[in-house]
């Protein structure tokens, strides 16, 4: 999960996205190493050339922040990569952003939430792929982009991520947006993107879920909230639930009822989430107890 600080130790996570070469685990896990750090979880991937690295390490007593990111910038000109740290500060509320698409039910949940203080967060910025829920954005105070994907993925991403870092995101929540995030954005931030999928996962995969329980004559339909990696619905499960559909229910019926369980499942998962509850580890994510 993100970087955090207790009393007696920082973890920072590290980030490393970039055309493969060889020697850059070794130069990342050296500099962590001079700096008086240790390596408490690795992951590394290499997807069509594309290298992508997680990193979390710990440093005990006094943390020298201002050198490891002088060295990491230093790193990332000579291996020309792009290579990122993120520290959470315990002192500052953690910054969201939201991404969605034309549905507002998971949106709505969130900023009701957060007006009603359930969350205790700044949703910092709403990015849309298109502007139909700009209006809603605006009725809450909060800073809206429209990102249009019409000229290249490549492009649309490049946008977002350049918005994420300028608003120093810990936390993206996919409020039913409905695109495909590549590892290029994925691998930037592991374990700190979650999405609702209307489903019970592993099962009815796509943007047609509903329609696809409704005419194989589904007895439970539900859906996850879980952490995206660049396996398509296949990320760590956060939380799940369902409802069990009546002889009765249409798929209209079946649709209103699902969103609704939606925008519950997404919002207990973002709760977790800035609570600290969250863990993940063998693939799993592991709900802690209130401290």
């Amino acid at each position: 999960m993100a970087s955090r600080n207790t009393k007696d130790k920082t973890l920072i996570e590290i980030t490393v996205v970039g055309k493969d070469r060889e020697g850059v685990v070794a130069e990342i896990t050296n500099s962590i190493f001079r700096n008086g750090g240790n390596i408490e979880q690795i992951n590394q991937k290499v997807v069509h050339g594309l290298f992508g690295m997680h990193l979390e390490a710990s440093f005990y007593n006094t943390v020298k922040l201002n050198e490891i990111h002088s060295e990491l910038r230093e790193l990332s000109a000579k291996l020309q990569m792009e290579i990122k740290a993120h520290v959470e500060e315990p002192s500052r509320k953690k910054n969201v952003a939201l991404l969605v698409s034309k549905e507002p039910h998971c949106l709505s949940s969130i900023l009701n939430a957060l007006q009603d203080k359930e969350i205790d967060s700044n949703i910092s910025v709403i990015i849309g792929n298109e502007s139909t829920l700009k209006g809603i954005a605006d009725d809450f105070s909060i800073p809206f982009h429209s990102v249009s994907y019409e000229s290249s993925s490549a492009n649309a991403e490049s946008k977002i991520l350049e918005v994420v870092e300028e608003y120093n995101i810990d936390l993206i929540v996919l409020a039913r947006y409905m695109r495909v995030l590549t590892p290029n954005f994925v691998w930037r931030y592991p374990n700190r993107i979650i999405n609702i999928h209307p489903s019970l996962l592993p099962a009815f995969p796509g943007a047609y879920a509903y329609v696809q329980a409704f005419e194989r004559g589904a007895k439970i339909v539900g859906c996850t909230a879980h952490f995206v990696t660049e396996e398509l619905d296949q990320g760590p499960i956060i939380c799940q639930d369902a409802f069990k559909v009546m002889e009765d229910d249409t798929l209209e019926s079946i649709k209103m009822k699902g969103q609704q369980l939606e925008a519950a499942t997404l919002l207990e998962a973002v709760k977790l989430f800035l609570e600290d509850r969250l863990d993940v580890y063998w693939s799993k994510v592991h709900t802690l107890s209130k401290s």
